[in-house]
């Protein structure tokens, strides 16, 4: 008699590790830790459309891993401390616009940006302050930065070795995701090659030396706030992910070693239902492109690991506190989607930074979800929805749509439903779906579609066809100005006061003679992570860094599209 579904997924979660805890409802019901029929897929089993584990959030909950930075190193670490000390499971930094373009604080570009959108880091120095008194062994952080994604990352390396850290056991993500900034949010440094070779060089590092640790964090969150469609983000953010599993392959490594560092991040946006089917038509896909199309025979380089952050551009300056429901329900939706973590946006953040008041709310709102709703007890509670389990198939076949598309620009004449003719392109170097991406970009392609369905949303707004309460419906209201965060002028002014004297202080002739070393292997096609490491140790700055691969590679201009 052949072995049921049901059957091989309790031996498994009988196999498993479950948290001691209380899994009945509030009134004292004993519930099953998931539910199906003997055939259907359950939690744990390929393509893991149900979740990746199991035992569901029974066995761990998600990450609670809260989005923070502003000011200095300083202002931020009192932030983080608030955050741990507040039962937050781990940190996400944010950068100020320099850090994130790569320019020191002192640069000229950067005058009135300085610690605005987020903490300012310069060198390793900074990094030190960031992560005072936080053992980075211990706690897993996520750094949201993608055109010097690498050079920061050596920063916190360097600043883990200086605390005494094993750096073999830090765990957490990079979002270093080129592609993206390309197709939305626009903040990359040099052209689309010497960036891939960054991020190919630190790929082979990590999975090296740092197995934990994630170095390429997969963004679809910034594609969906830049306008796209539910299908586009899912899309668009998967077949990054496919090109840099061919990035690694061209680099000869072992598809089941380096695809367990990729991981997700995605938007948790306000249509409830369809997130969540989003979300679990993500691992369902990605499952069976890794399996058929790359050749991953192992469960952990077949599975999507995503964080998940609530929609930034849901919030409205309106009547500021309706933010908090639409927050809640977008955290809802990403945990019974399957979230790994989760980060929960402050009421106030159309507005400012977040006030420390707002990102407690914030906080609270996971936990009030992990703690007094019952979603945890059990896996999947919505598989078998009649709606969602259409709604999962209904977006899977938008995305094979939109990947049939961005293989078609990259001249190839295969298609998303023949995986066998794809995998035997991949064996011989082709790279298809990078080679659409690459051309996707050139030609405009992905935003244009992103624009159109911006346009498309903002007119049914308009006419009234979509509604927002606070904006086009429901505006009477009898909410008060909110008390925002400013960020005062001083902030910059001091940073720029430590940088000058961080450079008096250091080894000039051996900063030289590093950022020499660092050009030299990239003419060399060496790997570069040892080289910029030696250049961070001697405290050479962000903005020197990038400048010196800025002198070896130019800069990236985006064409015009009109």
């Amino acid at each position: 008699m052949t072995e049921s579904a049901r059957t091989r997924w309790q031996a498994r979660y009988d196999a498993s590790r479950v948290r001691t805890a209380d899994f009945t409802t509030l009134s004292g019901l004993e519930v099953d830790p998931a539910y199906g029929t003997d055939e259907s897929e359950w939690p744990g089993q390929f393509p893991f459309t149900r979740g990746l584990y199991p035992t569901g959030y029974r066995g761990r909950t998600w990450t609670i891993r809260q989005f923070a930075g502003f000011g200095n190193a300083r202002q931020t670490n009192e932030r983080y401390r608030m955050i741990l000390g507040r039962g937050g499971g781990g940190l996400s930094v944010a950068f100020d616009m320099p850090t994130l373009m790569g320019r020191d604080s002192d640069d000229p570009r950067s005058l009135g940006e300085v610690g605005h959108c987020g903490v300012a880091i310069d060198s390793a120095a900074d990094m030190e302050i960031l992560f005072d008194g936080i053992d980075l062994g211990d706690v897993t952080t996520s750094m949201t930065i993608s055109g010097p994604a690498v050079p920061v990352f050596c920063m916190m390396l360097v600043a883990a070795e200086r605390a005494g850290v094993d750096t073999r056991q830090l765990n957490g993500t990079l979002q270093t995701d080129i592609f993206k900034e390309y197709i939305a949010q626009k903040e990359w440094i040099f052209g689309p090659e010497p960036h891939l070779k960054l991020i190919g060089d630190l790929m082979e590092y990590c999975a090296e030396n740092i197995p934990a640790y994630k170095p390429l964090s997969v963004s679809g969150y910034h594609i969906r706030e830049a306008g796209s469609t539910a299908a586009q983000e899912l899309a668009f953010t998967l077949a990054d992910g496919f090109g840099y599993v061919e990035l690694g392959l061209s680099r000869g490594l072992d598809v089941d070693v380096f695809a367990p560092g990729l991981s997700f991040f995605f938007d948790a946006h306000v249509d409830f239902f369809e997130e969540i089917a989003k979300f679990r038509a993500a691992r369902r896909i990605w499952a069976r492109w890794m399996r058929d199309v790359y050749g991953a025979t192992t469960e952990k380089a077949q599975w999507l690991r995503f964080h998940t952050q609530t929609a930034g551009v849901s919030l409205t300056a309106q009547q500021p506190y309706n933010n908090v429901v639409r927050t809640g329900i977008e955290a809802l939706s990403a945990v019974l989607g399957g979230t790994n973590s989760l980060h929960t946006n402050a009421l106030d953040e159309t507005l400012a930074l977040p006030s420390e008041q707002a990102a407690e709310i914030a906080l609270r709102t996971q936990q009030v979800i992990m703690e007094e709703t019952g979603v945890v007890n059990v896996a999947d509670p919505l598989g078998g929805s009649w709606y969602v389990e259409a709604l999962t198939d209904r977006l899977e076949a938008e995305a094979g749509a939109i990947f049939d598309k961005i293989l078609a620009m990259g001249g190839s004449t295969l298609t998303s439903d023949r995986p066998e003719a794809l995998a035997e392109a991949v064996r011989r170097g082709e790279n298809p779906v990078t080679r659409g991406l690459l051309r996707g970009i050139e030609e405009g392609w992905f935003m244009s579609e992103i624009a159109e369905a911006a346009f498309q949303y903002q007119t049914a707004l308009e006419k009234g066809d979509k509604r927002v309460v606070g904006v086009n419906c429901h505006q009477e209201s009898v909410t008060h100005e909110l008390e925002i965060l400013r960020v005062s002028h001083e902030v910059e002014v001091e940073q720029v006061r430590e940088l000058d004297a961080r450079r008096q202080g250091r080894d000039d002739a051996a900063v030289s003679a590093s950022l020499a070393r660092m050009v030299e292997a990239a003419r060399a096609e060496e790997n570069m992570i040892e080289p910029m490491l030696d250049a961070v140790r001697a405290e050479a700055t962000l903005g020197e860094i990038c400048d010196a691969l800025r002198a070896e590679w130019g800069e990236y201009r985006e064409p015009a599209r009109f």
